[in-house]
């Protein structure tokens, strides 16, 4: 015959075993969900996107509209360790009108190691210099997602 605390302890663990389980779900479908942030304009695109946990970039999105104009955009890592590890990750030497960009990282890229991981502190940063300034309008998103 078992004793109480035998089937006390049977209990806990099962329901310890089902939390797990459905930790493991929840955390699966967070790195699978991307959340898209946006930034607009008509003069330079400066701009910094960050998650507050482990990050990947999976798409980058601009449109671009108003008068004839290109120029490099250019994606780097603003690093929380200082400029010493900022780099340059990707440039696109010919964005603006008539030029969007559409950017999408391979998911085999995105794997750590990756240069499209980034730490807590870390951001994206993404920068263009306007061609016609006040007559080129732009819309940008950024995709994040959780990184494991």
């Amino acid at each position: 015959m078992p004793r109480d605390t035998d089937t006390i302890i049977g209990a806990a663990e099962a329901v310890l075993a089902e939390q797990n389980t459905e930790l493991r779900a929840t955390r699966t479908r967070q790195l699978l969900a991307v959340g898209a942030k946006a930034a607009t304009g008509n003069g330079n695109i400066d701009a910094a996107f960050f998650l507050d946990v482990r990050f990947r970039l999976v798409f980058i999105r601009c449109h671009f509209a108003g008068t004839a104009g290109t120029a490099a955009m250019v994606i780097s890592l603003d690093s929380m360790r200082g400029s010493a590890y900022d780099a340059k990750l990707f440039t696109i030497t010919r964005a603006g009108v008539g030029n969007d960009v559409n950017l999408r990282i391979p998911a085999d890229e995105s794997l750590d190691p990756s240069p499209w991981t980034f730490q807590v502190g870390d951001a994206v940063r993404i920068q263009w210099t306007n061609p016609d300034s006040g007559n080129i309008t732009w819309g940008l998103e950024v995709g994040l997602a959780m990184a494991s």
